[in-house]
């Protein structure tokens, strides 16, 4: 919005050349960061007392940590200020041509919207399952397909004209297009080697890892401050790859698929920094509020959505890699109890308790330990995953 304006401005007056500075990334990354930040401290306490004020406080599982019981009534919900800070600071400094941007904005805002039915179920209903899975994922999952047909077409591609006449193309030719090497798996660490995938693997590889980002974030978020500060760090991470892929230069230079556009992605990470610092001054030991669905899985779904566009999936899996091993928790811990049940007529854990911060609770950690131990883990893994940037 503001870059339409300087840009207008400028059009109109020689005086406001020093406008010029708008077309920086860096400058708008900065200012998105900085007023995506204040936005969510101002909003902050006004949005505290407004959910309390309407009684939406967090059921805490019968079943869960004995230590929770006392966060029983926090106020949740608080992801809408993270979502809505995100929108607006995105909306104030990005390019608003640009069709990326666009794409995760629909999607972090459409899981936000699932997440938002099901903390208000929670809530209403006082059920702390909520939505139930199965119409959870069909959602996601619509929404995750509908993602991955658009963006399959869209990274092989330089505008929306060209992505409809390319997926007419598909069409027409009996779904069968050979998409240009860009567009196949990445391998961190390799010069230009790239899994061609195909229009049938990439939808595939764009939907789990959407859908599957978004419920792995939510998984993690089960602690105070647990979730929020890994998705600043993976979210600022991503920004550096989505500024180095929409460079012509810096992607030539690096070895990286130059995608036209992916830099402006580079403001949205930016307001994800800014605001979920902003939430974590509210969601720090002990929590005034919790980001409740709406917030987990509208940030996961976003960097799912972030990582395949800028085509580091497998990096995202890496620096991400608290949320995948909190996802893998439930999974193997459920997995194993439905296996030995059958099997012994009980029901055996590999776990204390899943997910995985659950584990260490049970196992003597405290919760302060837990979230800043795996804090520490996330920063070394996206050291790791920033050194592919070079290390090829």
């Amino acid at each position: 919005m503001l870059l339409t304006l300087a840009q207008w401005l400028q059009s109109i007056s020689p005086e406001y050349g020093y406008l010029r500075v708008f077309q920086y990334l860096t400058f708008r990354a900065v200012m998105a960061a900085l007023t995506a930040l204040m936005i969510g401290l101002m909003a902050g306490p006004a949005v505290i007392r407004k959910l309390t004020e309407l009684k939406i406080g967090q059921p805490i599982r019968g079943y869960g940590v004995e230590a929770h019981l006392s966060k029983s009534g926090t106020p949740t919900m608080g992801g809408v200020l993270i979502l809505l800070s995100i929108a607006f600071s995105t909306l104030m400094w990005v390019d608003l041509s640009n069709r990326f941007v666009w794409i995760v904005l629909i999607v972090t805002m459409g899981f936000g919207a699932i997440g938002w039915v099901d903390d208000w179920r929670k809530v209403v209903n006082k059920d702390p399952e909520g939505m139930r899975s199965r119409e959870k994922y069909l959602w996601q999952s619509l929404i995750g397909l509908l993602a991955a047909l658009y963006l399959v077409f869209s990274i092989s591609e330089v505008s929306n004209l060209r992505v409809l006449e390319l997926f007419y193309s598909w069409v027409s030719s009996g779904f069968d297009v050979n998409l240009p090497p860009k567009a196949g798996l990445l391998l961190p660490f390799f010069k230009e080697v790239s899994y061609p995938l195909g229009v049938l693997g990439f939808v595939v590889l764009t939907y789990l890892v959407i859908v599957g980002s978004s419920n792995a974030v939510n998984l993690t978020d089960g602690l105070d401050g647990l979730a929020i500060m890994p998705v600043v760090m993976v979210g600022s991470a991503l920004g550096v790859f989505a500024y180095v892929v929409g460079s012509s230069v810096y992607s030539k230079y690096l070895f990286f698929p130059h995608i036209p556009g992916a830099g402006e992605l580079l403001i949205f990470c930016a307001a994800i920094a800014g605001a979920g610092l902003a939430f974590l001054w509210f969601n720090t030991h002990p929590a005034q509020v919790f980001m409740g669905d709406v917030g987990a899985l509208g940030l996961g779904a976003a960097l799912g959505t972030i990582a395949i566009i800028v085509r580091q999936e497998i990096v995202l899996a890496i620096m991400g890699g608290i949320f995948v091993a909190e996802a893998l928790s439930v999974m193997l811990q459920v997995t194993y109890f439905k296996y030995t049940k059958r099997k012994y007529g009980e029901g055996r854990r590999i776990l204390k308790m899943a997910p995985l911060h659950h584990h260490f609770e049970k196992s003597g950690w405290k919760e302060t330990q837990v979230v800043v131990r795996f804090w520490i883990i996330t920063m070394l893994l996206c050291l790791v995953g920033l050194s592919t940037l070079k290390l090829r």
